[in-house]
């Protein structure tokens, strides 16, 4: 896996030149959002070992096949570690596939079932270390997002993409049209790009593409696009 450095506390994994997972420097240790896709687990103890830290706590942003493909295998080596999953989110991971009322009845596409069962069911506005959780619905039905308040990067899983340009994920990126064609009602991933926008990161990581630094005009630029 492809390391690089971003600020202080946060690392980014990618595999393949599209899938990144994120590593988050704490004091006792590191915290783990996503796992990428099936066979990752060696890379990811590989990189917290280079950086001499254990991985203490693993979130996830959602029930894809890409975000949560190495989470059972890294449970089995990292059997002490918390495993926080946004609640909603947490019952496609059981396989529970039902919507609830109010929810849009769009179709749910590629969710996964995990077999472990979460540490901690995370709601908005609860900490996973320094993280801060959002709820960003839209791309799934539970989809969250964090925000470490020690320097403003947002984690926004696949709310946003950046690879071949940046994107909210209810409009097909032509270059990289994956995330948005897996996004299962897109006006409410419009809403959540919206929402995220307004926290005002001052750096943001997602799912596919590079990490950007003053991402503000990129997601005014982004929004606007979608609208």
């Amino acid at each position: 896996m492809k390391r690089t450095e971003h600020g202080d506390h946060l690392i980014k994994l990618t595999r393949g030149g599209w899938c990144n997972c994120f590593l988050v420097r704490e004091p006792d240790g590191l915290t783990l959002v996503d796992t990428s896709y099936v066979g990752a687990t060696r890379g990811i103890l590989a990189a917290a070992a280079a950086l001499g830290a254990p991985i203490v706590r693993i979130a996830v942003t959602h029930a894809h096949p890409d975000h949560v493909g190495s989470l059972d295998k890294l449970v089995a080596r990292l059997p002490e570690a918390e495993v926080a999953v946004g609640a909603r989110e947490a019952r496609f991971l059981r396989g529970d596939r039902s919507l609830d009322a109010g929810e849009p009845d769009a179709r749910l596409r590629s969710m996964s079932r995990v077999k472990v069962t979460p540490s901690r069911e995370l709601e908005p506005g609860d900490r996973v270390g320094s993280l801060e959780v959002f709820a960003a619905p839209g791309h799934t039905p539970g989809q969250i997002a964090f925000l470490d308040g020690r320097d403003d990067t947002l984690i926004a899983g696949d709310a946003f993409t950046t690879l071949g340009g940046t994107y909210v994920t209810s409009q097909p990126n032509p270059r990289f049209p994956f995330p948005a064609t897996a996004t299962w009602h897109r006006p409410t991933a419009l809403l959540t790009a919206r929402a995220l926008r307004a926290l005002e990161p001052k750096r943001l990581a997602v799912g596919h593409g590079p990490v950007l630094d003053g991402p503000v005009a990129e997601l005014d630029r982004a929004i606007v696009r979608a609208s």
